[in-house]
């Protein structure tokens, strides 16, 4: 979570500070204004973590910081203040935010995490949006949608050119008219009772879970707040969901467990239609930008013949008060608010895709049904391909 205030201190306190020249002594004054707590090169505390390096250049050659290290903090802000002798500069250093890891990085893997990163390697500008105190709220809130090992795996590609887990789905021309046909297969389904079936059906299931899922969305960790409410919906009672909801209501540390990293969270089949849906929380008083789809997944599913892709927007307000919309994600209003990652996007991969959070609060307020644009869709589709 992104603590404007506490942040915004922080950056005034280092700017009253330009020209003192010593990452000692400026370091000092930081981590005594906010109580930061030390380890090895990193001060912290619940709301961010710093690394003061010494350089004359913001863009700078000096290492960083080890990847392990980085992901102790990496669900917090993460800042590296370089003290030059005229002024301090500072940016955010989470994983979204670098390029690839530089130094001792020959033996990194997605299970063995290994190098470090150099101050170049860090993007000053992201998705068109400049790295400095100004824009670091908005982009904090991309990070925030995306995990660590989302990160993890686009760094070790762009380090050591390993394909990833999923490869770059190759549009056949057959499966190119296939996938384009899912837009009127998206309208179809839109307007049939089958569409009703399936928003009555995850209503349903959210009514059942209502009170854990307004205590769930308080959940700092937007990752693991998601996974826990996509569970609460799915699952159909296991002694697992028992314990995550007992450890909701009695505010005790939260059983471990994993999600598979699928398209979908709930799938559902009909005669005519196959219909995977996302679940997408959105806490209405948060900033964030979930992440979407992996866009090579999505193509793949929509090259199937009866292939239907959901979003299914929870909207949770600050007395937990839950409002739902179901929309295909050809919705017009999505697909507005949908924000392609461009440096996800390489030789192995089209990259993914996030949903903009004042987009999705939008929707989440509008009580229109989904609208899909058949010409808007078709441009969409057309430019995930060409990714």
């Amino acid at each position: 979570m992104y603590n404007e205030v506490e942040i915004n201190r922080l950056i005034s306190l280092i700017q009253q500070h330009n020209g003192i020249g010593d990452k000692e002594e400026l370091s000092k004054i930081v981590q005594n204004e906010f109580g930061l707590i030390k380890d090895r090169k990193v001060f912290s505390n619940k709301d961010f973590a710093i690394r003061f390096s010494k350089s004359e250049h913001k863009r700078m050659s000096n290492t960083v910081l080890s990847l392990s290290a980085l992901q102790k903090y990496d669900s917090r802000p993460f800042f590296v203040c370089i003290v030059a002798s005229s002024e301090n500069y500072l940016l955010l250093a989470n994983t979204t935010f670098l390029k690839k890891i530089s130094h001792s990085s020959q033996e990194l893997r997605i299970d063995n995490i290994k190098g470090s990163f150099n101050g170049s390697d860090i993007i000053f500008d992201f998705q068109g949006i400049e790295n400095t105190p100004k824009n670091f709220q908005s982009l904090y809130a991309y990070h925030e949608g995306l995990s660590f090992q989302d990160n993890l795996e686009r760094l070790v590609e762009s380090t050591n050119g390993i394909v990833g887990r999923v490869q770059k789905y190759q549009v056949t021309n057959s499966s190119e008219v296939t996938i384009l046909h899912s837009i009127s297969r998206a309208t179809s389904f839109a307007q049939s009772p089958q569409y009703r079936d399936l928003r009555n059906d995850l209503d349903t299931r959210v009514a059942k879970v209502q009170g854990e899922i307004a205590i769930a969305a308080f959940i700092d960790n937007v990752n693991i707040r998601g996974r826990i409410i996509e569970y609460l919906i799915t699952d159909n009672g296991s002694t697992l969901k028992d314990q995550i909801i007992a450890a909701l209501r009695n505010k005790t540390p939260l059983p471990q467990f994993k999600t598979e990293d699928k398209l979908g969270d709930y799938s559902k089949d009909y005669a005519d239609f196959e219909t995977e849906t996302d679940i997408k929380t959105k806490v209405m008083f948060l900033d964030g930008n979930p992440k979407a789809y992996n866009v090579d997944k999505l193509l793949e599913f929509l090259a199937k013949d009866k292939s239907v892709y959901m979003i299914y927007l929870l909207g949770v307000g600050t007395n937990g008060e839950i409002v739902a919309r179901l929309c295909s994600v050809f919705d017009e209003r999505l697909i507005g608010s949908t924000n392609l990652i461009h440096h996800w996007a390489g030789r192995n991969s089209r990259g993914v895709a996030q949903f903009m959070g004042h987009g999705l609060v939008q929707i989440l307020e509008d009580k229109d049904e989904t609208r899909i644009s058949e010409t808007q869709a078709k441009g969409f589709i057309e430019s995930l391909i060409e990714r």
